[in-house]
């Protein structure tokens, strides 16, 4: 049997290509059941198409918003490159779909079994014993299992214990993301937006009918903290050279639906698996959100390692896995890493935004491809 730990994006579509499969297994989360805390996140047609393949695509869909345009643009507004996801769309059946994270996970959550998700379940160490794993919990209970598969994120418990010396490494920006509920003006209710300025960028997206997702991006110090009372001048004076749709979407956002977090990563690390472990998704390989890809590769790692379980049965397949996913994904982690810097330069903006706005829409497109193909 293959014990998940962590009930996040990887977890639980790993949880739904197993379903499909008919692989047996069990998923441990340490939350005591579904939360509603989160922005929005991007799905691309790469992890459109393990949804689709999971049965889960039309259920996913229903409760996010269709972007068929991106575009990358200065401060006003003025494109600097501008993707149509309409080929996309033909290519592989559908685009880029903006959603709330909360929303994609209780959509996941209520396509798995009640019986295979084990709630307030926190990982507290695994002990190897022969070829068995005993896992046990915070709360004192302990499980056998063959197979551990960790998805339990940046911050993993299991990553610690299994590679001690792995580093999470701060990008040298934070990060505010709100969620506004009204929509966008109807001109941009397909897109998905991100203006560049100086040491600074925003971001949105509209999610559903009511709501609305942006974020803000700005050189900083880490570990700050914010004052409530004040966090919206601050955020609308840092943004006060950008089109006005940018405090627009700030002024309309309630207090408590704005986060802030510090984007970090994960240096990459030479081995995601050691014996019948195996790390998933931010556990193994997080990235900053630069590219949209983060959610997208966890959901990418259940596909893959699903299809290698399903064909070799009666092996462990944590090495295949590796070599299959391992180069892919830290090229992504790495290009992602390249982009934030670039898009939070402090000096040399008009130099940047020139040489983005000359890029060839042959190459945009052939990087897009590269990134949204799915290769078995």
């Amino acid at each position: 049997m293959y014990t998940i730990i962590g009930a996040g994006i990887g977890g639980l579509t790993t949880a739904l290509v197993f379903e499909k499969l008919n692989i047996k297994y069990q998923l441990f989360e340490k939350a005591k059941g579904p939360n509603a805390l989160g922005a929005g996140i991007w799905l691309a047609p790469n992890a459109l198409q393990v949804m689709e393949f999971a049965g889960v695509l039309d259920t996913v869909t229903k409760v996010g918003n269709v972007v068929n345009r991106i575009t990358l643009a200065n401060q006003k507004l003025k494109p600097l490159a501008d993707s149509s996801q309409l080929p996309a769309k033909e290519k592989y059946g559908f685009s880029t779909l903006a959603i709330h994270r909360a929303k994609l996970q209780l959509a996941l959550i209520q396509s798995i079994p009640k019986e295979k998700i084990h709630w307030n379940k926190a990982f507290k160490f695994y002990k190897e014993e022969q070829d068995a794993l005993t896992i046990a919990f915070q709360d004192g209970s302990t499980i056998k299992s063959k197979y551990l598969i960790a998805a339990d994120g940046i911050d993993s418990k299991v990553r610690a214990q299994l590679f001690p010396k792995s580093q999470i490494r701060y990008s040298g920006q934070t990060c505010w993301r709100g969620v506004m509920q009204h929509p966008l003006p109807l001109e941009y209710k397909d897109r998905g937006i991100e203006m560049w300025g100086k040491g600074i960028r925003f971001g949105l997206s509209q999610l559903s009918e009511t709501e609305t997702s942006w974020f803000a991006v700005k050189n900083s110090k880490a570990f700050q903290k914010d004052d409530k009372t004040v966090l919206k001048n601050k955020l609308t004076s840092y943004f006060k050279e950008f089109h006005p749709l940018v405090n627009e979407l700030i002024n309309k956002t309630e207090i408590n639906h704005i986060l802030r977090n510090d984007i970090t990563d994960l240096k990459p690390i030479k081995s995601w698996q050691k014996g019948n472990i195996c790390l998933i998704g931010d556990a193994a390989h997080a990235t900053t959100p630069n590219m949209g890809q983060g959610g997208a590769q966890a959901i990418e790692d259940a596909y893959y390692l699903g299809k290698l379980i399903a064909k070799h049965p009666n092996k462990n397949n944590f090495e295949q896995f590796e070599k299959k996913r391992f180069k892919r994904v830290n090229s992504i982690v790495k290009q992602s890493w390249f982009t934030g810097k670039i898009a939070n330069l402090n000096t040399g903006t008009s130099i940047r935004n020139a040489i983005f706005s000359t890029i060839p829409k042959k190459m945009i497109d052939k990087n897009m491809y590269s990134v949204y193909d799915l290769k078995d």
